[in-house]
């Protein structure tokens, strides 16, 4: 297929109108849409060593959670750290897309594939202001929050989550993979006794005994990183021939 074709393929899998408004993500980089597409990249960030990575080993594109450009491009020229990946991309002949808020939203996107790691049952969507990007569901049998909390870990791949403990039994438990500290409120509203998202506030964390909520701050890569091997799906779904690779893209690490 070529890039414009996958792109298609893609728009129609993961709908643009998704997308909350503020978002920016799609076709980032494309030097040629009319390219063939037989090596691609997976990975939630497009760091500059994922960029190496996909122009040093033969990709012809890589594919992102979030977006390569985020903000508008003040200039094209050497120095910031994006227009830097941009330029290297474009000049290399590599394209880049990127599905953000969309793919949270989606039917087995970010929060699905993130619920269902943890095993919840009787899933739906929950959210505020008409963007239902979280999803909240039942547990198979009520657990203690560290409990839970070594489920999480075991489950997304991270050395160690942060708890603040409501008071409650886990059971009912809303997850928003990434930043989801806006979307507590509308957790609780839908009922759940417990949250999962990447990162909260230090005020919702202290006050979690007081709002009897139980709360737990997985971190914004480990919560979403599972949803790269879901992209490595689509991409294989939309053509079997492709090679289709996914690479840890988090550069920090826990000391």
């Amino acid at each position: 297929m070529t890039v414009r074709e996958l792109y298609k393929f893609f728009e129609e899998k993961i709908p643009r109108a998704l997308s909350c408004d503020w978002d920016n993500d799609g076709l980032m980089v494309c030097p040629d849409d009319t390219k063939e597409v037989r090596r691609v990249l997976v990975a939630l960030d497009i760091t500059a060593a994922v960029a190496e990575q996909a122009i040093t080993q033969g990709y012809d594109l890589v594919v992102s959670h979030h977006p390569l450009i985020f903000h508008p491009l003040k200039a094209v020229a050497p120095g910031e750290a994006t227009v830097n990946k941009v330029i290297r991309l474009l000049t290399s002949g590599v394209s880049a897309m990127s599905f953000h808020t969309r793919l949270d939203a989606v039917e087995g996107g970010v929060n699905d594939v993130l619920a269902n790691a943890i095993g919840l049952c009787d899933i739906i969507p929950f959210g505020k202001n008409g963007e239902e990007m979280g999803r909240i569901g039942n547990l198979a049998a009520p657990m203690s929050l560290r409990e839970f909390a070594e489920l999480v870990k075991a489950s997304t791949g991270a050395r160690q989550v942060q708890i603040s403990d409501g008071g409650k039994p886990v059971s009912r438990v809303a997850v928003l993979g990434g930043g989801g500290a806006g979307e507590s409120g509308a957790a609780a509203a839908a009922g759940a006794d417990t949250y999962l998202t990447g990162d909260l506030r230090h005020d919702q964390l202290t006050e979690a005994p007081e709002r009897g909520m139980n709360l737990v701050q997985g971190g914004h890569f480990f919560t979403e990183n599972l949803v790269c091997d879901r992209i490595r799906e689509l991409l294989l779904e939309a053509d079997g021939t492709l090679t289709v690779d996914v690479v840890n893209s988090y550069p920090a690490e826990f000391v």
